[in-house]
């Protein structure tokens, strides 16, 4: 069996580098998106780049999140040759690169294209590092680990936050160059850290090293080959990659196939997931909050800095709860009920600031009191809708798929974070307290949509949910206790006298049952 190198030893040790680099990729990410959030209104920087309007603001400003969106799409093309591995230090070449070019900007194009360079490897980061988590977790805590790194986003968003808070009082071009270059910190220390873990054994497995992919496995898990566990989870894989491989390598022109694993339905609810994210208003909040509460609310620029710090904070507070019980809360109802209370408060937000154009003590109380509604907001949607998406994406996904669907799933976040991003300097100017109205109605509309179409995937190992989804009915069966604990211990289990995929020494099973959708019961060994 071939050698694995790593700086980490085995077990426990390896397996918190492993957690470590990725939410420290994910600090990273928060860092990059929170920077601007306390820069674009400091009069060096607005001098420097000759005083942009509210509609250029909105597009400097978001053009990062269009180069994230292309980010996954290169990510699509590129990741699946290249390795989990490989794709990290590609994102951090791109991410050095682009914040070198932004620290130098002396005008708008080079901010801009340095801006767009620097997405471009935050896409690819954001493409490859949730599913490189999921690959090498368990499955009670693959929930937890993968939560965890947009936990870390909100350590990123106040890490640059409040550094640029303290740089405000600094004058000159340092205020805003130093906490652009600070990004460099971060990727040098993700590509060191990189050096020293392995590859995703299902990755090797998907592309004909096995001994490699059998190697890591001990490693993470500290047993031998032989070990009853490690032979079930290698079944399982190997399994899998029979069952999703029969139509060939994923492409563009498969998107919507109908085929066994449902791979088309997939690719569309991970999309989804991400969209819901993103139009749920949650990046008119940690872009634009000193902003907001400037404009819509009225409050001098100092307070605003001060208490829009103070709102992220509850980003990063709320992330903790799924962190910790992800795997206890499950996937559905923290989405459904996330989606509620979002669209509650941005309901309470309008209904408060409606009352601004009238002026007097009542205005100033009500403008004030939506301020709550703001740290309510941030609250709910860490503890929900920050976390759940970024879980779920990688783990609904097919293997043979992993990568390329993770990457359409992620580039919804961007596309939609540009869009926003985008049109929000402009509706918070013009419609001022109506364009809450609109994330209000958004949240609504994702209640049911959730209910209907996105299925448990909580506890279920990520060869388990491709069993699922051989089911006719599977958000039904998904919320079924006992056909979860069928779908756990049945189609990989490995017997007395049989190989790890599952079936007797010398048997193979009806392939036309398996293709005509088995029933998860119904393989139970």
């Amino acid at each position: 069996m071939k050698s694995q190198f790593n700086f980490f030893g085995r077990g426990l040790p390896l397996r918190i580098a492993i957690t470590f680099s990725c939410q420290l990729a994910f600090v990273l990410f928060g860092y990059d998106q929170g920077v601007f959030s306390g820069i674009v209104g400091n009069t060096d920087f607005l001098d420097t780049f000759g005083n942009p309007d509210s509609g250029l603001e909105g597009i400097i400003v978001s053009i990062y999140n269009l180069g994230c969106f292309s980010g996954c799409i290169l990510a699509f093309f590129v990741c699946e040759k290249l390795g989990r591995r490989k794709s990290m230090w590609l994102a951090m070449a791109f991410i050095i690169v682009g914040a070198t070019l932004q620290t130098t900007s002396f005008s708008v194009t080079q901010l801009m294209i340095a801006r767009f360079v620097t997405g471009i490897g935050t896409g690819i980061e954001t493409s490859t590092v949730p599913a490189y988590q999921s690959e090498l977790c368990e499955a009670d805590k693959r929930g937890r680990l993968v939560s965890s790194e947009p936990l870390f986003v909100g350590v990123g968003i106040e890490l640059a936050y409040w550094f640029d808070y303290g740089m405000s009082f600094q004058s000159g071009s340092i205020a805003w160059r130093l906490p652009i270059a600070c990004q460099m910190i971060f990727a040098v220390i993700v590509v060191v850290l990189v050096f020293g873990l392995p590859e995703s054994p299902r990755y090797l497995y998907a592309h004909g090293r096995s001994e490699e992919a059998l190697q890591v496995l001990c490693d993470v898990y500290d047993r031998e080959p032989d070990d009853i566990r490690i032979q079930k989870e290698q079944g399982e894989i190997l399994e899998a990659l029979q069952l999703e491989q029969e139509h060939g390598e994923y492409k563009w022109s498969q998107l919507f196939k109908r085929d066994d694993v449902q791979t088309g339905r997939r690719v569309l609810l991970a999309y989804g997931a991400m969209f819901m994210q993103q139009v749920s208003g949650i990046n008119l909040v940690v872009y634009y909050v000193t902003t907001v509460l400037q404009v819509n609310v009225g409050l001098d620029r100092n307070l605003a800095l001060i208490l829009g710090g103070a709102i992220n904070a509850m980003f990063l507070i709320g992330s903790f709860l799924p962190a910790f019980f992800l795997d206890q809360m499950g996937r559905r109802r923290p989405m459904m009920w996330g989606s509620f209370g979002c669209a509650v408060s941005m309901m309470m937000i309008a209904i408060l600031l409606s009352f601004a154009d009238r002026g007097g003590a009542l205005a100033h109380a009500t403008s004030s009191a939506s301020v709550a509604f703001f740290f309510l907001y941030m609250l709910i949607f860490g503890a929900t809708g920050n976390c759940i998406a970024w879980a779920y994406v990688p783990e609904i996904l097919p293997l043979h798929v992993r990568a390329k669907g993770t990457a359409v799933g992620i580039s919804a976040n961007w596309l939609w974070n540009f869009f926003v991003v985008m049109i929000t300097p402009t509706i918070i100017n013009n419609l001022q307290w109506k364009a809450y109205l609109i994330f209000m109605a958004t949240n609504f509309v994702f209640v049911p949509l959730v209910y209907f179409c996105y299925p448990e995937t909580t506890r279920m190992s990520l060869e388990e949910i491709d069993w699922l989804f051989l089911e006719p009915h599977v958000v039904k069966v998904s919320l079924d206790p006992t056909r979860i604990r069928h779908a756990r211990n049945g189609p990989s289990e490995v017997k007395d006298g049989e190989q790890p995929g599952g079936s007797p020494e010398g048997q193979t099973g009806s392939a036309d049952d398996e293709k005509k959708g088995t029933r998860l019961v119904e393989r139970v060994a």
